[in-house]
């Protein structure tokens, strides 16, 4: 391995950009196993190399938590692993999540100054190389925390954005303690992402770690049901409280026959199988239908995560369905391709119309139609208008419907003088997290609509620093407000 300064940099950047090891299709489609593998250390060292040192480092403006990016790879170059896992820590507590599920391609990797005209370097798969390695060969090191500071948050969810904002509170001297609904904690990272994309000993493993820093973890709770917003205020006595609730209220199409059974929302069906373990029925508790001939409906990361899944549980035909376009799919493109490779088949320019159902309920045709591009509408995207006479029917005995999600009106109905758009999401500041409410911030999918994980760790880690800053001065300003422009779009 050359030393990166013995090197130019002529040099370095005509490294090639290192491939990710993979498990071949054949053997993944039929395995709940991670399918990325990771890089070893001599490859790691290689790809880090090409990191040319810029003056300005643009892909720290792509990171919306702030790494300090070219620090860690200049330690991974140098061999520095651990060095290179703690400068991460710096400003992510997960970074082993965050290296497998954020879309770095879009962000970091997509700032990057050697994509002008190279392949930029491959930040993610780095990240997620150093934290794997720390996991591997060295057990949790506490950091330095300062004294209390005798104040007290709750934070309502344990997904991505609740878990930023719990980090950075508890390094600062607060009490944070985490509310969330369900039984596992880690939000959508557990219920919403497949174990060979995410595995989840590595989630358990790094929330672990913030509650042997500090922060209390209080599971089957839900709020506005177990205890409002203004009990937790005024009863509990919280100094301040961060809802990171997400979008986990599903969106159908409003279709004929989409009540018949076999058709699932994808947050039911993945729910199911990813946080109930259905796939091992009856070991387990919780059943799943097992389809032959499937349909997934949409074309963001979720669908992807759910057709692959139907594809590991025995679907022999499992079809992506999607009114527009390939480019205009919000999936990473990663998981088009894994999902190409598995045998997933595409119908793209299609939307279904009507589920047709047997005697006992059950679905048994999709009954469709074809879809040309028209202009684009408020996405930015081109709208599909559906052909005429252009109908169609096929069997299928399974449907997922992926177009999106919602926000839970739970916490908005139990809390009324927080106000929220006509999405149902709460209105909140995008720089601090501010709501129409004294003491109480919110941010991620709950405030955005749906979006991508390392966005909603972003707003939590905002939202952190601004509840710093009222604990710290008391002074509490509402956040202006702001036209309602913004179509929500699913792209976790």
């Amino acid at each position: 391995m050359a030393d990166k300064k013995e090197l130019s940099k002529k040099e370095r950047v005509a490294i090639p950009r290192q491939a990710m090891p993979e498990r071949k299709p054949e053997i993944r489609r039929s395995s709940f196993d991670e399918v990325n593998l990771g890089f070893d250390e001599e490859t790691a060292m290689t790809e880090a190399l090409r990191c040319i040192d810029c003056k300005k480092p643009t892909c720290i403006d792509g990171c919306p938590v702030d790494i300090k990016i070219p620090d860690f790879i200049i330690k991974i170059a140098e061999g520095d692993f651990i060095g290179a896992v703690e400068k991460i820590k710096e400003d992510n507590s997960l970074p082993a999540v965050c290296g497998r599920v954020c879309p770095q391609e879009t962000q970091c990797e997509e700032t990057c100054v050697l994509k002008k005209k190279y392949e930029p370097v491959s930040i993610g798969r780095l990240e997620r190389f150093v934290a794997d390695y720390e996991l591997k060969h060295r057990e949790f090191q506490l950091p330095d925390l300062p004294p209390k500071k005798g104040k007290k948050v709750a934070i309502i969810g344990s997904g991505p954005a609740g878990l930023a904002c719990a980090s950075d509170l508890i390094k600062w001297g607060y009490d944070v303690t985490v509310y969330e609904a369900l039984h596992e904690l880690g939000g959508v990272l557990v219920y919403g992402i497949p174990e060979f994309r995410l595995p989840k000993a590595l989630l358990r493993k790094e929330i672990g770690n913030l509650g042997k820093m500090g922060v209390n973890f209080v599971t089957n709770f839900v709020v506005g049901k177990s205890m409002t917003v203004d009990e937790l205020l005024n009863r509990e006595n919280y100094d301040a409280i961060f809802i990171g609730t997400g979008a986990g209220l599903p969106w159908f199409m409003n279709v004929p026959g989409e009540n018949l059974n076999g058709v699932y929302s994808a947050n039911e069906y993945l729910t199911r199988v990813n946080l109930m373990k259905a796939y091992d029925f009856p070991n387990t508790d919780t059943p799943i239908k097992k389809g032959k001939n499937v349909i997934v409906i949409g074309g963001g990361n979720t669908a992807m995560d759910a057709v692959r899944t139907t594809k590991r549980l025995g679907g022999e035909r499992a079809i992506i369905m999607y009114r527009r376009t390939e480019i205009e799919m919000p999936a990473r493109d990663e998981e088009i391709q894994h999902a190409k490779e598995e045998g997933i088949e595409f119908h793209l320019l299609t939307a279904p119309v009507e589920f047709i159902g047997d005697e006992r309920g059950w679905v048994r045709q999709a009954k469709c139609i074809k879809m040309e591009l028209g202009e684009p509408d408020d996405s930015g995207r081109r709208r599909p208008i559906p052909i005429e006479n252009s109908e169609f029917n096929f069997d299928v005995d399974l449907v997922v419907v992926a177009i999106g999600n919602g926000s839970n009106p739970l916490i908005a109905q139990t809390t009324p003088d927080m106000k929220t758009n006509k999405w149902g999401n709460i209105i909140a500041d995008s720089e601090t997290g501010r709501t129409s409410k004294e003491g109480v911030f919110a941010g991620g999918d709950i405030v955005t609509g749906g979006a991508t994980v390392i966005l909603a760790m972003g707003a939590g880690r905002a939202a952190a620093k601004s509840i710093n800053d009222y604990l710290q001065t008391g002074v509490w300003e509402l956040p202006p407000e702001k036209p309602e422009e913004k179509e929500l779009v699913e792209t976790k």
